[in-house]
């Protein structure tokens, strides 16, 4: 068995006395692990760093193998997101959402997703507001996303600012008013036409950020 493939680097553990156990999220393979042998040394390390893209070949006599993975780097960003204590944070949590999704399930999506917020884990203005939104690709991709296109109870899309928790859909002011407290906040960030956008690209299309300040 093998495949070539660009993944992103979520984690990285020891193996041995030189190798390492990669943990990446593929573009067309999903979440998959493979062992790096010599991943310690000093020319490898750099490269098997969590939040870089790698060019990857994994081998194995059978499908469900560890199998082995030689690595080539492809953006090698974790040397400036370790400059910035917020961005290696978004590093350790953008691994954490990347996990729920199960082991070797293709999300080509989502991948392209990833790559976005990776880029930009760095950048305080929008970093938050991409993590929120891939946060919700990841519930989607789950079975479990949340509609906030329009409200639930009348179809309009002015005013949104609830969430109903039974239902997953937005809720605009006045129809959610009477039930205000059962119902949870709708982010304006989330809601599109709110002021301060930063455009990026996600998935093939403009996808407007709104974030404060």
């Amino acid at each position: 068995m093998q495949w070539t493939d660009d993944g992103l680097i979520l984690g990285v553990r020891r193996h041995g006395e030189t190798s390492v156990v990669l943990e990446l999220f593929t573009r067309a393979h999903g979440r998959h692990l493979g062992l790096v042998r010599g991943g310690r040394s000093r020319e490898q390390r750099p490269t098997l760093q969590p939040g870089n893209t790698v060019r990857a070949t994994w081998r194995a006599r059978l499908e469900d193998n560890l199998g082995a993975l030689v690595v080539e780097p492809l953006s090698a960003r974790a040397g400036r997101l370790m400059e910035r204590a917020d961005a290696l944070h978004g590093v350790g949590h953008l691994g954490g959402l990347l996990r729920l999704i199960p082991e070797r399930d293709p999300h080509e999506a989502l991948y392209e997703a990833a790559e976005v917020v990776a880029d930009h884990l760095d950048d305080p203005t929008s970093a938050p507001a991409l993590l929120v939104r891939l946060e919700l690709a990841v519930l989607s991709e789950l079975g479990f996303g949340l509609d906030l296109s329009c409200c639930a109870a009348t179809g309009g899309v002015e005013d949104l600012i609830y969430v109903s928790p039974k239902s997953g859909r937005a809720v605009g002011r006045e129809a959610g008013a009477p039930y205000a407290e059962k119902l949870f906040a709708l982010p304006p960030f989330l809601v599109a036409g709110g002021a301060n956008v930063h455009t990026v690209w996600w998935t093939g299309a403009m996808l407007p950020v709104m974030v404060e300040g």
